[in-house]
């Protein structure tokens, strides 16, 4: 990924009175070396992200994204981000994207070993080119997650409902599904329930119902997955939100992996099983998530 445009935060913020927090970013060559080698991000992926998608200038959802960085920031025992101070430093990002699709990434780390300061920081690049995958669609492999559907409540520090910068094993299922003959992922709990992708939420239409699982702490919940829900309602059609058994799968007549920079992406197989591509749906879905969102 080339990045265009990077900055690093203090983001140590006392003084809840403020509106203004430039000084507290600073500018950096995206090109250039910027992390300790002690940095506990790389060492460990001790710390917390979210990706935002930009189109045209525009950065997509950002108070969904934020509420959940600070979410995940609180699963993760870090300092809560200030709020003000993430959404101007979005902003900023978002003034050196250029026309078209991009992507912000925005870090929050636990630091440098043996410091007491968390470190952050906010990177913004052009994104990958999803087209093909907004229409042709792709094909999913179910895979068991290792863990019950009650483990989140049942260890916490698991850590299964933040969005954390441990990626390894999100990144090791897909390679296994792309082995497998598939372009991604579906995971499944071991006793049998649907959860999500590795980067992203699903979607199923069943019976004319919309269905995405329950964001029980189990899962992350997708601001993709928001928003279109969102849309769907505004078109006047139900959705639901439940625990979804992996024998539902055989039931679905359409399914979707929505997420902030592929948008989303119809499902044509899961497990070899062919699955409708509904186009027009599809297309009149990616026309909205493609539309100024705030």
């Amino acid at each position: 990924m080339a990045w265009r445009y990077a900055l690093t935060i203090d983001p140590v913020v006392s003084d809840d009175t403020r509106d203004d927090f430039a000084d507290t970013f600073t500018v950096i060559d995206p090109a250039a070396p910027a992390l300790s080698v002690g940095e506990l991000s790389t060492q460990r992926g001790d710390g917390i992200f979210e990706s935002i998608g930009v189109i045209d200038g525009h950065p997509q959802e950002v108070s969904a994204h934020l509420e959940r960085l600070a979410h995940s920031a609180r699963l993760c025992d870090l300092p809560a981000p200030h709020t003000g101070q993430w959404r101007q430093a979005v902003e900023v990002a978002a003034a050196n994207c250029e026309l078209g699709e991009y992507v912000i990434k925005l870090i929050l780390s636990r630091g440098v070993e043996h410091c007491p300061a968390p470190t952050a920081w906010v990177t913004a690049a052009p994104a990958a080119d999803f087209a093909e995958s907004r229409t042709r669609g792709i094909r999913v492999v179910t895979l068991d997650r290792g863990f019950d559907s009650a483990a989140a409540a049942r260890a916490p520090w698991l850590l299964l409902g933040a969005k954390t910068l441990s990626y390894a094993v999100n990144m090791a299922a897909i390679r296994e599904a792309k082995r497998r003959g598939a372009d991604d992922a579906l995971f499944i709990s071991s006793d049998g329930i649907v959860l999500e992708a590795p980067t992203a939420s699903v979607i199923l239409r069943i019976d004319g119902t919309y269905i995405t699982p329950a964001p029980t702490g189990q899962i992350l919940h997708g601001t993709t997955q928001l928003s279109a829900f969102e849309w769907l309602r505004s078109r006047g059609l139900a959705t639901e939100y439940r625990e979804v058994p992996a024998s539902d799968l055989l039931k679905t007549d359409a399914a979707w992996l929505v997420s902030s920079i592929r948008l989303a992406a119809p499902i044509t197989a899961i497990d070899a099983v062919p699955l409708a591509n509904d186009v027009e749906f599809t297309a009149a879905l990616n026309a909205y998530l493609l539309s100024p969102r705030d």
